[in-house]
């Protein structure tokens, strides 16, 4: 075991990967309760996405560690999720069994440029200040989502939104979740976020009305969303943008939150990392499984520096982390009375912590900082990740271009502005 993960090399031992990995799990163990919660909200059958979330989280950090031999782990993306959901499936009406044929595309797209070394040329490509405000944006859509999940938010015909009635339990409750979280994860208390979950879960019993059906069983069956992608329906005209920002946001997020923790772990030589191809080809391969198991896009978590902060620094610490996720199979009852409201207190956190990334932004250049609050902005107002990705680049390089600094835009940015530009004026902005 030495020998394969190189622990003395890293300067660990067996004992502190494996507990740096049950670190890392418990951080992030609350996807496998948040995802099935907004993948069934399009229409998925939400014990397969449950075993699915498992399956991928596991497939893809097994991958990272016996391959890459870094202590990240992986699951299916918060925002990502969100996006598939919300936008695609509800929002763009397409089902979701197409959308998990656009994943599948954006994985095989990924593959190809991580073996064909093309990441590089994309990345450096796309402004700074559009992929911040990329992230930024998801951050607003979250926070939307989540707030309408607990009942914070509710629709008004005069006035698009309004405050809900916080006198409900649901409501109460989140409010009540999200302050424990963001309480506990100041407090550097480990497993925040699944704690805070488990606590509203807990007292839904009490004051919601929620009903227990068990902690421990066989797994549910996978075979209501097993191979039940759509690749054709995800290749119509229509559904093409999906594909562009589920590959963009997946690219960007991957890279950016393995370069992190790598950093973090002082593992970056000549501040690169020695295997990035490694690791991010065990990210795309885990995205590819995901389409076929029924989830949405799988990618590097960041909640892995939790782990590199206990002392993670090989491969054994993800081979830990996802031993753990496939221990998750059999708890499916218990995940199965999370109410959507227990969740909401963590999407809307996670909300708050991505737009951390405004402080990137330069704000004294106009051509720079008002694409990226497009960007941002219009996402959450359209209710699309997409729309806003789209106006985003499109005014970049409509006020490059204006401005006279045309030079400074990348090839690549002018061909995705051009793509984008086409639908709208030809295939409409659905």
């Amino acid at each position: 075991m030495d020998k394969y993960f190189k622990l003395k090399e890293n300067g660990t031992d067996v004992r502190t990967e494996l507990l740096a990995g049950l670190t890392t799990f418990l951080t992030m163990a609350y996807i496998i309760f948040v995802n099935p919660s907004i993948l069934g909200d399009a229409g998925m059958p939400k014990d397969s996405v449950f075993v699915a979330t498992c399956l991928a989280a596991a497939i893809g950090t097994l991958i990272m560690g016996l391959y890459a031999n870094y202590p990240m782990a992986l699951a299916p993306g918060m925002g990502l999720n969100a996006y598939f959901t919300y936008a695609v499936v509800k929002g763009m009406g397409i089902p979701w069994e197409a959308a998990l044929g656009a994943v599948f595309i954006s994985g095989c797209l990924f593959v190809a440029v991580s073996v064909f070394r093309l990441r590089e040329m994309i990345v450096n490509g796309i402004p700074h200040s559009i992929r911040t405000a990329i992230t930024v944006g998801i951050g607003l859509f979250l926070g939307l989502i989540s707030l309408k999940n607990a009942g914070i938010v509710v629709a008004n015909p005069d006035t698009l939104v309004a405050i809900g009635d916080l006198h409900k339990a649901p409501a109460i409750l989140a409010v009540i979740g999200f302050f424990l979280i963001v309480t506990l994860d100041r407090l550097k208390v480990k497993g925040a976020i699944l704690i805070g979950i488990l606590a509203v879960t807990v007292l839904s019993f009490f004051f919601a009305g929620n009903t227990f059906h068990g902690i421990v069983s066989m797994p549910p069956s996978l075979d209501p969303t097993l191979f039940k992608l759509d690749i054709m329906g995800a290749l119509s005209v229509g559904i093409l943008n999906v594909v562009l920002v589920f590959f963009l946001v997946e690219l960007f997020d991957a890279t950016g939150t393995l370069m992190g923790v790598a950093n973090r772990a002082g593992l970056l030589v000549n501040g690169k990392m020695e295997r990035l191809n490694k690791a991010l080809l065990a990210d795309s391969t885990a995205i590819v499984a995901g389409s076929f198991l029924g989830t949405s896009s799988t990618t590097a978590y960041i909640e892995s520096a939790a782990g590199v902060q206990a002392g993670g620094r090989t491969g054994l610490t993800a081979v830990a982390v996802g031993l753990l996720f496939l221990a998750c199979l059999f708890i499916a009852p218990l995940a199965g009375v999370v109410p959507g409201y227990a969740t909401a207190p963590a999407l809307f956190y996670v909300s708050c912590l991505m737009l951390r990334e405004l402080v990137d932004i330069d704000w004294t250049d106009t051509t720079e900082s008002v694409p990226a609050a497009i960007t941002a902005v219009i996402m959450p107002f359209t209710y699309s990740i997409a729309q806003g990705v789209a106006f985003g680049f499109i005014s970049y390089a409509a006020l490059k271009l204006l401005t006279g600094r045309a030079k400074e835009v990348k090839l690549i940015v002018w061909g995705i502005a051009a793509v984008f530009l086409f639908k709208f004026i030809y295939l409409g902005a659905g």
